[in-house]
């Protein structure tokens, strides 16, 4: 295994097999959140794989036990000092879901353990997504202050603009894997995280057979309408990257972090 960037607490790898499968996986001891660093990570290595003529497909996935991902890293939020500092972290976010998007590599998700924030929308720009029955997901932005305005564009992509209202709006709650699948956030649901990976392992094969011209064409395909979310995810960075530095919201992230009820 390549581990492109590595430390002793969190990385991103990436390892292409003789197939031309190329599973890039992230892990972050607080829940597999994402600090800046990381996102940078893991959008570098999104680029890498959809560069390289030896992948055929993506395999985006998280490591460790519990959380697929939890979204923002509230201890990154609470060191925001400035809005132009905001609007860098929220960025992360927006390269990440803007690179899915991009490449011209199929990308299946492969999600095990609850999804939250940013997360959801991580799992959103992928192009097929699987999932285990406790892969819950919650949108949980509104709840510390600011908006799911950088995910937002990705997540009502897959399941609409009305459950993705619910989803929202209900910021505390968290949703089934059955819900975001009868939704559209996942195309399969598995009981057992060995079903899961074995039903991923199938498709990636199939698809790494296939002709990689033909699907670059299928991928633009099934992204069109979304040429301009260079410029509208940086617009929404902006905005988060201003809300997270009022009172409310810093009062709301360190109570969440410390387990204050507010």
């Amino acid at each position: 295994m390549l581990d492109l960037f590595k430390t002793k607490e969190a990385y991103v790898s990436s390892d292409t097999d003789h197939f031309g499968i190329t599973t890039i996986a992230f892990y972050h001891p607080a829940q597999n959140s994402l600090p800046l660093d990381l996102l940078h990570k893991l959008t570098e290595a999104i680029n890498v794989a959809g560069s390289n003529s030896e992948t055929r497909v993506i395999v985006l996935k998280s490591d460790g036990e519990h959380a697929f991902c939890a979204g923002a890293s509230f201890d990154e939020l609470l060191q925001i000092e400035t809005k132009e500092q905001g609007r860098d972290f929220f960025m992360g976010f927006a390269n990440v879901i803007n690179e899915c998007r991009k490449s011209p590599k199929i990308i299946i998700g492969r999600v095990y353990g609850k999804v939250i924030g940013g997360g959801v929308g991580i799992a959103a720009a992928c192009d097929y997504c699987f999932a285990t029955q406790n892969a819950e997901i919650k949108q949980s932005e509104l709840s510390i202050g600011i908006g799911p305005l950088v995910v937002g564009p990705a997540v009502i992509r897959k399941i609409g603009l009305n459950a993705f209202s619910r989803l929202s709006l209900n910021a505390t709650d968290y949703y089934s894997a059955l819900w975001a699948k009868d939704k559209g956030l996942y195309a399969e649901v598995y009981e057992r995280r060995k079903d899961m990976d074995k039903a991923v392992g199938a498709m990636a094969m199939k698809i790494a057979g296939w002709n990689p011209d033909v699907l670059a064409v299928h991928k633009r395909t099934l992204w069109a309408g979304t040429e301009d979310w260079d410029e509208l995810l940086a617009e929404r960075a902006a905005i988060n990257g201003e809300l997270v530095l009022m009172p409310m919201t810093q009062h709301a992230i360190k109570n969440i972090k410390t387990g204050v009820k507010s």
